[in-house]
């Protein structure tokens, strides 16, 4: 992901991506960023490195399902799973932001069970996901936060 590309054909303002999307999501609670292109919402995810111990926070796609955050580990259809990913893998106490809310969870991949659900009520936020799936071998993580109350 990089800085800013494109511009949003809706308002012509600059698509975020990456660090700048988390700065700006951070610097306005969510007021830029949550509402992204093709009508998508975006959290910020914090995970802890499972090498280094630092923070790393990401921007993805989400659904909010049950009072549970939908997430899916798609890395645009790449053969590894996304590092924030294998972060949660290692430790899955994590830190989401949904806007201007700021809360811990716990973070789990979807049983294969409950996985073709969850599959189908993201592929309706972004059907693209369909596409990455058919570009890799490796069955794409969905994953379900589960907010500590």
């Amino acid at each position: 992901m990089g800085i800013l590309r494109g511009m949003s054909e809706a308002n012509r303002e600059p698509i975020l991506y990456g660090p700048e999307h988390v700065r700006r999501y951070r610097e306005t609670n969510g007021a830029e960023g949550h509402h992204w292109v093709r009508g998508t919402t975006v959290l910020l995810l914090t995970t802890t490195g499972r090498k280094t111990g630092e923070k790393h926070t990401t921007p993805l796609i989400y659904r909010e399902i049950d009072g549970r955050y939908v997430i899916v580990a798609s890395n645009g259809g790449a053969e590894n799973h996304p590092a924030w990913y294998l972060n949660i893998q290692a430790d899955p106490a994590v830190v989401a932001q949904v806007g201007s809310e700021m809360f811990p969870a716990l973070a789990s991949t979807a049983s294969d069970a409950e996985r073709p659900m969850l599959w189908s009520e993201m592929t309706e936020v972004w059907p693209d996901y369909d596409d990455y799936q058919k570009t890799t071998d490796r069955i794409i993580p969905v994953v379900v936060l589960e907010p500590n109350t």
